[in-house]
């Protein structure tokens, strides 16, 4: 059992006046910078900044831990964990991987001396693309921590993904704050919460609606000093709220120097970055990263999911899952520093049906999207297929039925038969083209299980999903996948660096996935039982996720302990390969729950597929074509989820009955079998409660707003 290795750094103070006697950047002073608003729509050059590699070399040389003695860095003993926003923790630094820790700065000061003239931001100004490059944005966001110097401990976020929610970030960092997004669906309350616990000084909006949000709660924030609207205009002059361009002319009055005492005081072990936990199973938890959770994690975790450096490929990513998630977060902003990728900026809209039109637009090299974002493509191509004519349909099949028996039967193989080569140059090529994918040359998911039907639909179009796994308090991905490192329905390979064992195993070799690295996260803000329940005296992270690995390292998860059912009878049930097996069985459901708990059998609750609200997201009462399909292949005309719970359509609910009973019939056990069901009247939603922000059931949710239905199942006392 490996102990933590790693050093601290010490811990100074967070105190933006610090004295500094040492010299500032070389090259700090910079010309006169346009206002952020006209550096967003021109992305002209600033006139005269220069980045050299001198003023490289001072920057590393001030910030670069003092003293280094075999491998090792000499610093004061430091706990492994802190539940302090000012606190420091010891890095867990593995022999494997002995990269020395860096700060965000440093990162993006090396990126500068290698990609400074490339595009960073891609963003859309009035239908038209423009650019941000590399040094702008350093620029832009040291003109952003000028803004927050001496007036901030933590920076919120709540907007969509935009340049602005960068380098916010970005400067948050450099003045020696802790970043905090807040998901732009959350209520007053929510925002309110995660504000307070984080004690933010400067919250940043997008619009006037998230700006009201603020308002109303602002009075219960003491520590709020500022509000930033950057889209929108506010609709009145109001004390202490600035437009983007007004807070960034606050900057102005602060010397470079100032800033760079700051900056080269900063440690990699300290917190910069707090997620926010999605409060599933409770209140929200504020997950403290650190610098170098953060700069370690974007090098090595995507080096294993095996995205390029700009020097071999620069990599092009759109940018449209929330930030305020670890997995958005490390692989759009942090990632994108490292290797100097391209990241443009989808519309708002992007999950209402406009992201299919920039990924078109961008062709980006690599995409990542929760598994509901590509159970609608696929829902999307399955709705085409089958308002297109006979041949084209029948060519479609035969395409995806061919490719996918290639790539199930032979998966490693380069050498494809004639046959899959024709079907991917006459039919599949122009599908991918057609969803913007003609240069994507990897797909990942993560937060949340993949049935295996989007899996197959995938791989019969000839792209396979790479699934990574880790939490928020792995600072994104401690497991990943990638071209050279796939198995299919596997979470991958552990990150080399870093660690994992199973504890408490069963005789089938599942057990709880407990990690270790330089991914591990600080600790839970103010929380300091959650945190010891999470970290064990060693450092190992208890996930509460239970898994088992294979002979070669690739991890399966097959679920939470949490949701282990545990039936009256004592039988150990977990639910999500059996709600897997409903929904394989029966194309017609949405979302299966199964039910159980200290009860006497098992029982479950199932919604049915049905076209979205393009505004709201909201499930509406109309079938999906493929649902409306099913209904036409068991004999049923209905085409909405009202004929057919309302009237209890005799043909469905027989499918659906026949369905249940072949997962039954394959069932390990009797205790295993689902005695008794029912069909929702609405589909799971965010709105609705069911559903967190990344798509994740929410259980307990489930259990009590369906608590009548459910406690019909068991009225019975003699089943």
């Amino acid at each position: 059992m490996p102990r933590s290795s790693g050093a601290g750094y010490g811990c100074p103070s967070r105190d933006p006046s610090m004295p500094d006697s040492r010299e500032g950047l070389a090259e700090s002073r910079h010309d006169k910078v346009e206002t952020t608003q006209e550096s967003l729509k021109t992305s002209s050059q600033t006139d005269g900044q220069t980045l050299s590699k001198e003023s490289l070399s001072h920057a590393l040389e001030l910030s670069a831990p003092e003293k280094v003695k075999d491998g090792q860095l000499e610093s004061p003993e430091e706990a492994l964990w802190t539940t302090r926003a000012d606190g420091c923790v010891r890095l867990r630094i593995d022999p494997s991987c002995p990269q020395l820790p860096y700060t965000v700065h440093q990162m993006f000061y090396e990126a500068l001396d290698k990609y400074g003239n490339l595009s960073a931001l891609g963003f859309k100004r009035q239908d038209k693309w423009e650019h941000i490059s590399y040094s702008q944005y350093y620029l832009l966001a040291r003109r952003a921590a000028k803004g927050f110097l001496k007036r901030v401990h933590s920076v919120a976020i709540l907007g969509f993904n935009s340049p602005e929610w960068f380098f916010s970030a970005v400067g948050t960092v450099f003045a020696g704050g802790i970043v905090t997004g807040i998901y732009t669906t959350s209520s007053p309350e929510a925002c309110q919460y995660i504000a307070h616990d984080c004690r933010a000084n400067v919250i940043m909006v997008d619009t006037q609606k998230q700006l009201e949000k603020i308002l109303k709660i602002w009075k219960h924030l003491p520590h709020l000093k500022a509000v930033v609207i950057y889209k929108d205009p506010p609709l009145r002059k109001m004390a202490n709220v600035y437009t983007m361009e007004e807070f960034m002319e606050l900057g102005n009055e602060v010397p470079e120097e100032a800033l760079d005492s700051v900056i080269h005081a900063q440690h990699p072990n300290q917190c910069c970055v707090l997620v926010y936990t999605s409060g599933t199973t409770g209140t929200p938890k504020g997950v403290m990263l650190s610098q170098d959770n953060i700069t370690w994690t974007a090098r090595y975790g995507s080096q294993a999911g095996d995205i390029q450096p700009a020097e071999v490929q620069q990599e092009v990513v759109v940018s449209y899952l929330p930030l305020s998630h670890i997995a958005a977060q490390i692989y759009d902003l942090w990632t994108g520093i490292q290797w100097g990728a391209q990241v443009c900026f989808a519309e708002p809209d992007a999950l209402k049906g406009s992201l299919v039109n920039t990924l078109r637009e961008v062709e980006p090299t690599s995409h990542m999207g929760v598994p509901r974002v590509w159970e609608k493509i696929m829902e999307r191509i399955q709705q085409v297929a089958t308002q297109s004519g006979f041949i084209r349909r029948k060519m479609l099949l035969w395409a995806m039925s061919v490719t996918l028996e290639q790539n199930l039967t032979c998966p490693g193989s380069d050498l494809k038969p004639f046959t899959t080569r024709l079907a991917d140059y006459l039919v599949l090529a122009k599908v991918r083209q057609a969803l913007g994918f003609a240069k994507c040359q990897k797909s990942f998911y993560g937060a949340a299980p993949m049935t295996a039907e989007t899996q197959h639909f995938f791989l019969g179009l000839n792209i396979r999903l790479y699934a990574g796994y880790g939490l928020s308090e792995t600072s994104g991905p401690h497991f990943m996948s990638s071209p050279y490192n796939y198995r299919l329905y596997s979470s991958g390979k552990v990150v080399p660096g870093c660690l994992v064992k199973l504890v408490n195993q069963d005789a089938e070799g599942i057990g709880e996935i407990c990690l270790w690295g330089r991914t591990i996260f600080m600790g839970y803000l103010n929380m300091e039982d959650k945190t010891r329940e999470a970290i064990d005296e060693d450092g190992w992270l208890h996930t509460g996720d239970a898994g088992r690995l294979d002979d070669d390292g690739f991890l399966y998860i097959t679920g939470r302990l949490k949701e282990l059912i545990i039936t009256a009878g004592g039988e150990n049930v977990p639910p999500v390969p059996i709600e897997e097996a409903v929904k394989m069985e029966l194309p017609i459901i949405s979302n299966a729950m199964l039910i159980g708990d200290q009860r006497k059998f098992l029982s479950m609750l199932l919604t049915l597929k049905c076209t979205l609200d393009p505004d709201t997201s909201d499930p509406m009462d109309n079938l999906t074509e493929q649902a409306v399909e099913f209904c036409q292949r068991v004999g049923s005309r209905a085409t909405t989820v009202s004929e057919i719970v309302g009237k209890k359509d005799e043909a469905v609910y027989q499918a659906i009955e026949e369905g249940i009973r072949r997962v039954n019939t394959n069932a390990a056990a009797r205790p295993y079998h689902i005695q008794k069901w029912a069909i929702l009247e609405r589909d799971f939603s965010i709105s609705g409660g069911e559903l967190g922000p990344t798509m994740k059931l929410k259980r307990l949710t489930v259990l009590e707003k369906y608590k009548e239905i459910i406690d019909s199942f068991y009225q019975d006392q003699n089943m």
